[in-house]
């Protein structure tokens, strides 16, 4: 089944862990929605919401992949039940696919969070290993994260950023 990633999920590499039969089909969009970081993650940060804005200009840029629904609840348990599974429609330069996303649920939703600088960090590598568009990708570099309290979390996460380098994650 279609997967359309648009926060940390697409990097490939973070993907690859949670589900690592996950294939990469290639960049898509949301139209109608904008990009929010006002998820309230179990760590305490916001996290990406694909937000519906009733505006059709409106674009949230992201990745499709294909997923072996046997291995979907690997990924719903990643996510958190802070998301619902819903079933959208996708543009890819390949026409219009239907494919699934995960949406926060309103009782998680506050607009005073901000992403820790290390979640930041992987949808802004997700978002140029995928080449979204430029301004896509300036606008995910300028967001202000900040800086994740516990230092284990940002050194291992650091450490899967450094790792996808690798000749191995390529």
């Amino acid at each position: 089944m279609k997967y359309f990633a648009y926060g940390s999920n697409m990097l490939f590499a973070r993907l690859q862990r949670r589900v690592p039969s996950a294939r990469r089909l290639g960049p898509a969009s949301l139209p109608g929605h904008v990009l929010r970081f006002h998820k309230h993650g179990a760590d305490g940060s916001g996290k990406c919401n694909a937000f519906p804005s009733g505006r059709p200009n409106d674009t949230v840029h992201g990745v499709l992949y294909e997923i072996d629904d046997k291995k979907l609840s690997r990924l719903h348990a990643a996510e958190g039940p802070g998301y619902e599974y819903v079933k959208i429609l996708v543009n890819t330069p390949k026409g219009e696919m239907e494919a699934f996303m995960y949406r926060a649920r309103s009782a998680f939703l506050d607009d005073a969070l901000a992403p820790y600088t290390w979640y930041q960090a992987f949808v802004v590598a997700g978002a140029r290993e995928n080449r979204l568009p430029g301004d896509y990708v300036s606008y995910l570099e300028n967001l202000f994260g900040r800086r994740d309290p516990n230092m284990l979390r940002r050194l291992k996460n650091g450490w899967i950023l450094k790792r996808r380098r690798s000749p191995r994650d390529m």
